[in-house]
């Protein structure tokens, strides 16, 4: 029975799901009819929407292209009108800047230039649109016109505000090389700073919009004369101040004020020795005539030229560094070189003059004058590396200008050192300048003076010998090879001065005096060599120069020792006569002895009398020759007096022995000295 009961509610439940899954799927019919009516009414109201939005369309893009064309309308005549206005202006540019044209750019440079490039354009529009335009030609003229004032008022600015350098700015800036003391250069101010920037401006605008280079031709004229003068004004100032006190003084230095300058001697540029040739005219020249004032007068003019050749250098220095702003990159060379072509031809043209007034010296023998070349051209040479950076990229012929000089300077100081020893070697044997005390010889004092001058420029006085030299050796020009030539040429000038001396020495009728004379000129060559580094130059080539100049001394010591011999001769051991001592003296010994004191005593006399006025300046060698002389004598005299002068040979011995031993000494001691 349980089985049934169980499927009868087992059925009961079956049937009850299904009703519910009815009901259920009833509900989805409903739905579905629904959604579909709802979807035709979307669909409905979709192409009702499209419809009216497809009119709509119709209607407002037509009015939308409408407005785009009026806009585009509205712009055009914008435009045009933009346009016209602009072309319009242009016929109004002549009008609008005539009366600044007219009136210059003078104070008022950028308001000008303002103009100018208005008028630029409207030159360009009237080419390019209406070439046959009358107001083509308005503007033209009045652009040319414009450009003339510029061009003016460049010219203006350049003349009005370019001022000479002044000597004592230059002496400082070419002193402020060597001062230690003065780290900062001394600054040159060419042009103000304003007047600079209105010249710069105004030659940019030359050269782009004006197509002119006629500017830059008055740039070159005008600071090629302020350079010029400057350099003139230096050596004026120099002249002036050598008149008035003798010494050219720079100012203070910068950094120091102005209202309290401190006078100081100039330094000669690049010198560590400062060279004077004064009292060499009457050194050095053969005449030997009083040339008053002629040395300081060669001196500043030597110092001049110095001077004024460093000036230049450094003046050209600062015309390139002013001349790199004002003009353009590709003309800086050309028109630098056209700048400093008449200052640099007048310091060449003084250097010549210089060169030719050394040759017309030579020809007088005037050594004093020919020394001038050497501090100048050793000058020149020091100073040769920085001229020529100066003048890199100028033209040939102004690059060789400072070499040729140079090279003049170098031929015509060989000329003189040559026909210096030839002169040396021929100078006459005037007994009437023969020295009449035996003393050193002029053309001794002459001869080494002028090679104590050459110390002071070996390398200068060795480069012109090799200069002259043909040898595959010297294309080296080395500084030992000129250090050989000089020592060459020095001994060959002692060398010729001894040959003169040997013969000069034969004007003189006494040997003695002969012998004096060469003595004090060989003591006197030989004590200047070693006071001075020309015994190291001499010993270059000649070793054994001071041991020959000893030696030669020695030689003429004993040859007027030789002339006491008449003296002493009468008295010596070999001469006396023999006798017995206690036998009575025969009449002839007795006359033989008071021959030998006669003979003494007048030959001593006589000797001590002329060599008195005899001289020898070196008080050593003075001393000694007397001392060894007095020795010799006093010693023979001393032997002769002591066996005769007890002897009784006359009845008067005062008479023949005059002198005792001390006396003799005293008389012989005051040989050489004039005040005795």
């Amino acid at each position: 029975m349980i089985p049934l009961q169980e499927a009868s509610a087992r059925r009961r439940e079956i049937e009850d799901k299904l009703k519910q899954e009815e009901e259920t799927l009833s509900f989805i019919r409903d739905s579905l009819e629904k959604s579909d009516q709802l979807t035709k009414n979307m669909v409905s109201i979709l192409s009702s929407f499209e419809s009216r939005l497809m009119k709509l369309e119709n209607s407002i893009i037509p009015v939308h292209k409408q407005t785009e064309n009026l806009q585009r309308l509205q712009e055009n005549v914008e435009k045009t009108l933009s346009c016209l206005d602009h072309v319009i202006s242009y016929y109004h540019v002549a009008s609008d800047t005539e009366k600044i044209i007219r009136e210059g750019p003078t104070g008022r440079l950028e308001e000008y230039l303002g103009s100018m490039a208005k008028i630029q354009k409207a030159v360009e529009y009237f080419q390019d649109n209406s070439p046959d335009s009358p107001e083509l030609n308005k503007v033209k003229l009045l652009f040319e016109r414009g450009k003339e004032s510029l061009e003016s008022e460049f010219r203006s600015l350049m003349t009005r505000h370019s001022k000479v350098v002044s000597p004592v700015l230059i002496l400082d800036l070419i002193s402020g090389e060597d001062d230690l003391e003065v780290q900062e250069e001394v600054p040159l101010e060419h042009l103000p700073e304003s007047v600079l920037q209105d010249v710069i401006r105004i030659s940019r605008w030359l050269v782009e919009y004006g197509r002119n280079q006629d500017f830059m031709n008055v740039y070159y004229q005008i600071r090629s004369s302020q350079l010029d003068r400057s350099i003139k004004g230096l050596k004026e100032h120099f002249r002036k101040s050598s008149s008035s006190s003798g010494v050219p003084y720079s100012p203070a230095v910068p950094n120091k004020r102005k209202d309290t300058p401190t006078k100081k001697p100039v330094k000669r540029p690049g010198h560590e020795h400062d060279f004077r040739v004064k009292h060499l005219s009457e050194a050095l020249n053969d005449k030997h005539g009083p040339l008053a004032g002629r040395d300081d007068m060669l001196d500043v003019e030597t110092d001049a030229y110095i001077h004024c050749v460093s000036a230049f250098v450094k003046l050209a220095q600062s015309e390139y560094q002013l001349l790199m702003d004002v003009i353009p990159e590709h003309h800086q060379k050309k028109t630098f070189d056209s700048l400093i072509q008449d200052a640099l031809d007048g310091l060449m043209l003084e250097g010549e003059n210089i060169v030719a007034a050394a040759r017309k010296a030579i020809i007088r023998h005037d050594f004093s004058a020919v020394l001038t070349v050497f501090p100048i051209l050793r000058h020149l040479k020091q100073t040769k590396p920085e001229f020529d950076q100066v003048l890199q990229g100028t033209a040939a012929s102004t690059k060789n200008k400072l070499p040729s000089l140079i090279t003049s300077m170098e031929t015509v100081g060989a000329k003189a050192l040559e026909d210096f020893a030839d002169n040396i070697k021929n100078d006459p044997d005037k007994e009437y300048n023969m020295p009449k005390d035996g003393t050193v010889h002029e053309l001794t004092s002459n001869a080494i003076l002028f090679l104590q001058q050459l110390l002071d420029f070996q390398e200068t006085a060795g480069a012109m010998l090799a200069s002259q030299e043909t040898s595959s050796s010297a294309s080296s020009y080395s500084s030992e090879f000129s250090k050989r030539l000089l020592s060459t040429y020095i001994c060959k000038v002692l060398g010729n001065l001894q040959l003169n001396l040997l013969s000069k020495s034969k004007v003189y009728e006494d040997p003695a005096l002969s012998a004096i004379f060469l003595h004090n000129n060989y003591n006197y060559i030989l004590k200047a060599l070693e006071k001075s580094e020309l015994i190291q130059l001499v010993a270059v080539t000649q070793k054994t120069a001071e041991r020959s100049y000893r030696e030669h001394i020695e030689q003429q010591i004993q040859t007027y020792q030789r002339s006491w011999l008449k003296v002493t001769d009468y008295i010596a051991e070999k001469n006396l006569p023999v006798f017995q001592p206690g036998v009575k003296l025969r009449d002839k010994e007795r006359q033989m002895i008071k021959e030998r004191f006669k003979g003494f005593n007048d030959g001593l006399e006589e000797l001590c009398k002329i060599q008195k006025a005899w001289a020898i300046p070196d008080t050593e060698q003075r001393d000694r020759i007397r001392q060894a002389q007095k020795n010799i004598v006093k010693e023979t005299y001393g032997t002769f007096l002591h066996r005769y002068g007890g002897v009784p040979f006359t009845k008067n011995p005062e008479k023949y022995i005059k002198y005792r031993v001390e006396q003799v000494g005293d008389m012989i001691e005051r040989l050489f000295d004039t005040s005795a």
